[in-house]
Formats: C-alpha cells, sequence, structure tokens
C-alpha cells in the first residue's frame, strides 16, 4: 500500500471526523510487541483500542524499540535479573519511508514501521527507528531501550519522538488537525511546528493538547537546556528565542511546563489528578487550562467475558466454576516460575505493577510480626502473589523486589513472579481475589491496573488516590483505605497510618466477607465488574478526548 497523502483504512465515524495525530512513548497493543514498560503504554495501548472500535480518525506516533523496556529473568538466586534480547516483528509493514532528522547538529536517519489496524484491532500506528546502516553506531542506539539511562540518548529519543514524529506526518501528508501528546516526551515537535508555521506560536498552540500523567512537580522530565539546545532540540532556534518562546530563563528545560504553555488545552489523568495538577502549576505564568479525563481501559481486550455473561444471566454457580478455573490456570504459571502451588479455594491477594519507590510494592510485609500472622491464618488462609517491573537502574525498587523473593523462601504461600507485561498482566488479575493497590497518597495520577483486574471478578482494595475515588464505595463495589490527614504526616507516619489501616481492613471486613458471607463478596466484586464497564472503560475515554479536548476550542 501507499503511504502518501495517508488516511485512516477504514470507514470513520463523522462524530470522530478530525484529524488526530496521537503521541506517545510506548504503546501496550498487544503481548507480541513489546515496545512498553508500565502504565503509559497500557493507557496508550486501550486509546488506540477504543479509537479503532469507535471508527475515530486518529493515528499512534511511537518508536520501535529495538531491546523494547528490558526482559525481566532471575539471577541463580531468583532475584531480578535485567536482560536485553532482540525483538523481531515480522507484523510490522515497512512503509519504505526513510527521511533525515537532525540531532546533535547531525543528520540522523529515520525509518518507518506501520502496524496495520487489523493485526490487533487498533488504530493505525507509525513506528520510528534509527536502527539503521546508514546511521554510526550512536545514532542507531537511540532506539535500542526505552527511557535510556543515558541523559544524552534520551534527549535525543525525545527529539526523534517530537521531531521525526511530526516530520512523518508531513512525510504522508496526513496534516492532522490535532497533534495530541500523551504526556510531554514529545514536545519538541513543537518547536518543529513553530518553524513550520513561519514562526506562529498560535498556529502551533491551536493544534497541540496534552495529557500530563505526573501528579508531583518533580516527577517530571527536566533537562539541562544547554544539552537540549547543543543537541538540536529547538530545530535550529537560539537559546535567546527558545527562552523568550518558552518564558524558560533557568537552566532547566521543564518540558511538562512547555507543553503546558504551548497547548490550547491539557488534561490530568483522573478527577484528583485535575486537581493536584491545577495546584501544582498554577504558580507558573502563561500555562492552559488543565481538566480531567480519567484513565480508562478497553473492555474487549481485557475482560473475561465468561464471567460477565454468568453475571448477567445471574448464574452463581458457573460464576464461581469461572473464577476457580482461571485461578487455577493462572497458579500454573506460579507454579511453573516458583515450585509453590497455590489453591484456588484460598483467598488470594495480588500485588502487581511497575515497581517504583511510592506505590510501596512491600507495604504489607513491613509489619513482620502481623505478616506472618496473616500467611499462617489457618482459619481464613491466604495466598500472595508480588509481580512487576522495576526500572532496570532503579537500584531501590531492584532492591524492593529482591528482599521480597528472599521473604519468599519462608511462605509457601507467598510467591514473586516474573515477566511482568500484557500476557501476565491479564493471568495476575484473573488469580487475584483481592487487588492490592497502595500507593502514597496523592502520588498515583490515575493508576488503572484495579480497572482491568474488576473485569476479571478481583475486588479492588486501595488507598485513595487516583481513579479510586471516583470508582470505589467501600463494602459496595470495593475496599478504600479512608485518607487521613497526609498533610499534616510525614512520610513515616502516612506509611505507618495506611499500614494500620490495610490490617484492620483486610482481617475485620474483607476476609470474614470472603470466607463467612460468599455470596455477598460475590456481589461485590460483580458490583465492580459493572461499574467499572460503566465508568471507566476506554470507548468513554476516547470519546471524551474527542468532546472535550479535540473538537472543544480553547
Amino acid at each position: 500500500m501507499s503511504f502518501r497523502n495517508f488516511s485512516v483504512p477504514y470507514q470513520g465515524d463523522d462524530r470522530y471526523s478530525k484529524k488526530v495525530a496521537y503521541f506517545s512513548m510506548e504503546f501496550a497493543v498487544h503481548q507480541p510487541l513489546k515496545i512498553y514498560s508500565g502504565g503509559l503504554g497500557f493507557l496508550s495501548g486501550s486509546h488506540l483500542r477504543s479509537a479503532y472500535e469507535l471508527r475515530q480518525n486518529l493515528i499512534g506516533i511511537g518508536i520501535l524499540w529495538k531491546f523494547g523496556y528490558y526482559d525481566q529473568a532471575r539471577n541463580q538466586d531468583q532475584t531480578l535479573q535485567v536482560t536485553w534480547m532482540e525483538k523481531q516483528y515480522s507484523f510490522l509493514q515497512d512503509t519504505h519511508i526513510k527521511f533525515q532528522i537532525s540531532i546533535h547538529d547531525h543528520p540522523v536517519w529515520v525509518k518507518v514501521w506501520y502496524l496495520p489496524p487489523d493485526t490487533y484491532q487498533t488504530a493505525p500506528l507509525f513506528l520510528l527507528s534509527t536502527d539503521l546502516p546508514e546511521n554510526d553506531y550512536v545514532s542507531q542506539t537511540i532506539t535500542h531501550r526505552l527511557y535510556d539511562a543515558n541523559v544524552a540518548t534520551k534527549v535525543a529519543q525525545f527529539i526523534l519522538l517530537g521531531v521525526g514524529g511530526a516530520k512523518l506526518l508531513d512525510e504522508i501528508g496526513f496534516n492532522p488537525d490535532v497533534y495530541h501528546l500523551n504526556e510531554a516526551h514529545g514536545i519538541s515537535a513543537a518547536f518543529y511546528l513553530y518553524r513550520r508555521f513561519g514562526n506562529n506560536l498560535e498556529e502551533v498552540r491551536k493544534r497541540l493538547v496534552f495529557t500530563t500523567h505526573t501528579p508531583e512537580e518533580a516527577g517530571n522530565e527536566k533537562h539541562d537546556i544547554y544539552l537540549c539546545h547543543k543537541m538540536s532540540y529547538f530545530c535550529g532556534l537560539s537559546l535567546d528565542e527558545v527562552r523568550h518562546l518558552t518564558g524558560i530563563q533557568d537552566d532547566q528545560f521543564n518540558h511538562s511546563l512547555v507543553a503546558l504553555r504551548f497547548a490550547r488545552k491539557a488534561n490530568g489523568v483522573s478527577q484528583l489528578h485535575g486537581h493536584v495538577s491545577r495546584a501544582m502549576w498554577e504558580k507558573h505564568s502563561g500555562t492552559c487550562q488543565i481538566i480531567s479525563i480519567t484513565n480508562a481501559q478497553n473492555w474487549r481486550y481485557w475482560a473475561d467475558k465468561q464471567l460477565y455473561r454468568f453475571m448477567e444471566e445471574g448464574n452463581d454457580h458457573m460464576w464461581d466454576d469461572r473464577k476457580r478455573y482461571l485461578k487455577h490456570r493462572a497458579f500454573e504459571i506460579v507454579a511453573d516460575q516458583t515450585g509453590k502451588q497455590f489453591n484456588p479455594d484460598v483467598f488470594t491477594i495480588v500485588w502487581a505493577r511497575r515497581f517504583a519507590g511510592y506505590k510501596r510494592a512491600d507495604l504489607i510485609t513491613r509489619d513482620a510480626e502481623r505478616f506472618t500472622r496473616l500467611l499462617e491464618n489457618s482459619k481464613y488462609p491466604v495466598q500472595i502473589i508480588w509481580a512487576g517491573k522495576p526500572y532496570p537502574m532503579d537500584y531501590p525498587a531492584i532492591n524492593d523486589f529482591n528482599h521480597l523473593v528472599h521473604l519468599s523462601r519462608k511462605h509457601k504461600n507467598m510467591a514473586v513472579v516474573v515477566g511482568y507485561e500484557l500476557a501476565l498482566s491479564k493471568r495476575m488479575k484473573q488469580a487475584a481475589d483481592c487487588w492490592l493497590n497502595n500507593p502514597r497518597v496523592p502520588r498515583e495520577a490515575s493508576g488503572t491496573s484495579g480497572m482491568t483486574a474488576a473485569m476479571n471478578g478481583a475486588a479492588n482494595f486501595s488507598t485513595d488516590d487516583g481513579w479510586i475515588p471516583e470508582f470505589v464505595n467501600h463494602g459496595n463495589n470495593g475496599f478504600v483505605i479512608p485518607k487521613a490527614d497526609y498533610a499534616n504526616m510525614n512520610t513515616h507516619e502516612q506509611d505507618e497510618y495506611d499500614l494500620h489501616m490495610l490490617y484492620r481492613i483486610l482481617e475485620e471486613q474483607i476476609l470474614p466477607l470472603y470466607y463467612q458471607n460468599r455470596d455477598t463478596w460475590r456481589q461485590v466484586v460483580k458490583n465492580g465488574m459493572r461499574d467499572v464497564r460503566y465508568q471507566f472503560e476506554s470507548n468513554r475515554m476516547a470519546h471524551e478526548y474527542y468532546e472535550l479536548m479535540y473538537n472543544a476550542g480553547y
């Protein structure tokens, strides 16, 4: 097929006729395409699936990572081993499009690959690569590893996504009405567009929208402005011009702040995150309006349809049988990896997501006496599984992972599994009776793993952060640790309070309900299944992006 004068290769819905290019560093569209690390990719993958289901005029722009994020393996003692495996994808189409961009005042060749919509039922996805024989080795490594630890390489990746993605759209003649940046990684596109539109910032602002996922200023990407300039980040503009345009006067180029100043509109990814973001950025002048569009996940891809069918039929016997089967199947993976055979009739807690300090993977283990008592409780037996990928250079998070591995040797009903990607994620959600989520409030912008857990018959048990305040009705469709006066607590006090409440709710409410009142427990889970499909399905989210961001002026 020809990629010149490209248009979405299916009949569009008139409600979604505006042309949108959606830029993201990672897309989790299906297990075989390993170009994602965690929640940002899971979110963008579901967005592309819903754009396809709704027949929206939207295309994805991303990067083809040669080694993916990394492959999570084990050392001899079962601790975490980071490995890098080259990936091969015969299902991607070669567009035969090559063009050059400037990185570090040096021409770098970019090759473009294409994921057709019918491969994985997604909107069209274009992926950029610099891993070409025409490039020198350093330029080839730009697309080797997602979120490379080398600062210069990471800045080059941001230039590739932004400038390379914007130039690709010119190459294929797509001419989007809206450039949507999913996080600020691609804000270099704005400088390319500024030059393209005759140094007219208003022409850029008309077309640019921005989604922020970071609920604290320290978490936003900042890089030395002189390094960015030296690396051709600003498309030939002088530093004085950049400072005048962006309003940045110090030496740190804040990608999110510039995105907020260049976009016509921005959004946080939950109602709470919208409030947090507005408060966080209001002290900066010239930023755009920040609204909320709560993240969601694609029901068609994630949900267990049998559970939903039995729920709708009111067939509790078959619902229980199906959930038991899903647990048993997932436990085969646990047994294969760890040699531990879990029991599908035992209450199973799962903590599985990206390992990061604020997510507190080990929180439930911090009171050693209570944790041991929980795992040795014969009246209300419990099994616990952990899974998730730390960033390969985040040594405190890797230490947390390894600590859990060592601790699991003492308990036959505690397991830590590796390889947390889309396929294992779905199995872990099916394994769970209770999906445990305990980030430090208000550090979690949205946190969508609990949505897909609910779609697979797990009850959410969470701190009151991210999407949870919009969803959980305690004791009715899930369980939530009530907020304390966190603003007046130090980190240790907050952790102690959350840990105490976690055990109190688990021991006094959740476990007795599961073992002594199974009908009510089942109803809580079903209520969660129903509510998550109603409110947190990504077709709703994709529709809201058109209604509130793409079609709306400013």
